[in-house]
């Protein structure tokens, strides 16, 4: 009878808190609407999110939040919501820089800001949805400080930099606000992530349970050769030669030295050497990036580069120098987390709007939050019926406003169950 009663109980909290929340979020959503356009109108690159991080405190500051924290990992901004009843804490996480690409739409609020990076004049553009990010984590802010009277526990709102990356020779990202203590006073259980997908429509969520997204590895190769006139190559040890065979030579650590069922990308991006058309050139410069799930696989693509590149310059008479970083971890879904709070989202949402997807080879610094505490990252639909997006990180990447209404709620609810849920375990 008693655990009847509990079922009955958790029945009516939920659908009653999904009412109210539906009725906060209505309340809400013009304003929220109206911070993303300004969001999106204004990106600023990792470790430079100024305006975005002074915009998010003082929104959290303006609605009565506990405490308010600036500052941390250069720009990112922490805020403590207290429930007015007693329970466990929990965490949200939101990445608000944007990316150097030069905006493609004809949205009213499109990106025109320039800016410098890497010596070069680019446009800004938040081509991956970090505005909308940023919006929805806001507007779970707006409809949880308006019932917080009902939420059983704390719930800590991380506002992170520098997901794609902090500018050369400085830290930055989830891995610096680990590093600064953004998970202590109060630790958190469990953290909560979302990411738009220009693959998915608004009213869709997509989720994948244990590997999502993959580890990110960077590597740079200087080939080391000996220069000469192009009339005379035999005088040469041409690294071209030598760099082109490496490429290719790359593509078979993952065709023949590693299982076939095991995901990995080896991908050589850049590529330069030479200075003029008859001259062969003493050094070719190549930079790539490697993503594996397996640390073992991690290992060995590493070990064969190394093979690779000792074999090949040395059968050609030249040599190499090989830098390779290791970067963000594999994104987990934790499988007990994410089959728990799954149930959560179908019913905010519909089951048929649930998709599970396949992993994928992009990567996310959400992993090193994940890594600390049980997380769950899923997929937000932000494309309108019958419209088109670019890709995450193009110039035609965007997102319809009408995928923060569904982002909130869903949140909103994943929040409060999860906390609901350690008081009825």
């Amino acid at each position: 009878m008693q655990k009847l009663s509990t079922v009955f109980f958790l029945i009516f909290t939920f659908l009653s808190g999904q009412t109210t929340i539906d009725k906060a979020t209505a309340t809400h959503l013009e304003s929220i609407i109206a911070l993303r356009h300004q969001i999106h109108k204004n990106p600023e690159l990792g470790n430079r999110e100024f305006k975005t991080a002074e915009l998010v405190a003082k929104h959290l500051k303006n609605l009565g939040f506990d405490d308010v924290e600036t500052g941390i990992a250069y720009t990112g901004v922490v805020g403590i919501l207290k429930g007015g009843k007693p329970g466990g804490v929990v965490a949200v996480r939101a990445d608000m820089d944007g990316l150097p690409v030069t905006e493609d739409t004809d949205l009213p609020f499109k990106s025109t800001v320039r800016t410098t990076y890497l010596d070069k004049e680019v446009g800004v553009m938040h081509a991956c949805g970090h505005d909308i990010h940023t919006s929805v984590q806001l507007g779970v802010a707006s409809v949880l400080a308006t019932i917080r009277d009902e939420i059983p526990g704390t719930i800590k709102f991380i506002f992170q930099p520098a997901e794609e990356g902090p500018p050369p020779g400085e830290e930055g990202g989830a891995g610096l606000m680990l590093a600064e203590g953004v998970f202590d006073d109060p630790t958190p259980s469990a953290i909560f992530g979302l990411h738009t997908h220009s693959g998915l429509e608004v009213g869709q969520i997509g989720m994948t349970i244990g590997p999502s997204m993959a580890a990110v590895d960077h590597f740079t190769i200087i080939i080391e050769g000996k220069q000469s006139h192009g009339a005379y190559p035999h005088k040469s040890v041409d690294p071209i030669i030598m760099a082109t065979e490496v490429v290719s030579a790359f593509q078979t650590i993952r065709s023949r030295s590693l299982s076939p069922l095991e995901p990995s990308v080896i991908t050589v991006g850049i590529i330069r050497g030479g200075e003029r058309f008859n001259i062969i050139p003493s050094e070719v410069y190549m930079e790539g990036t490697v993503r594996t799930y397996n640390p073992g696989t991690r290992d060995k693509v590493e070990k064969r580069m190394n093979e690779i590149l000792e074999g090949i310059t040395k059968a050609y008479g030249g040599s190499f120098k090989l830098k390779y970083n290791r970067g963000t971890p594999a994104t987990i879904n934790n499988p007990a987390l994410s089959e728990r709070m799954i149930p959560t989202l179908k019913r905010v949402i519909g089951d048929d709007n649930v998709l599970m997807m396949e992993p994928v080879m992009g990567g996310e610094d959400f992993a090193y939050f994940a890594n600390e505490v049980p997380g769950m990252y899923y997929r937000l639909g932000v494309v309108k019926p019958g419209t088109t997006s670019g890709w995450v990180h193009t110039p035609t990447f965007r997102a319809d406003d009408s995928c923060l209404e569904v982002g909130i709620r869903a949140m909103s609810n994943l929040l409060l169950d999860y906390l609901q849920s350690l008081k009825n375990p």
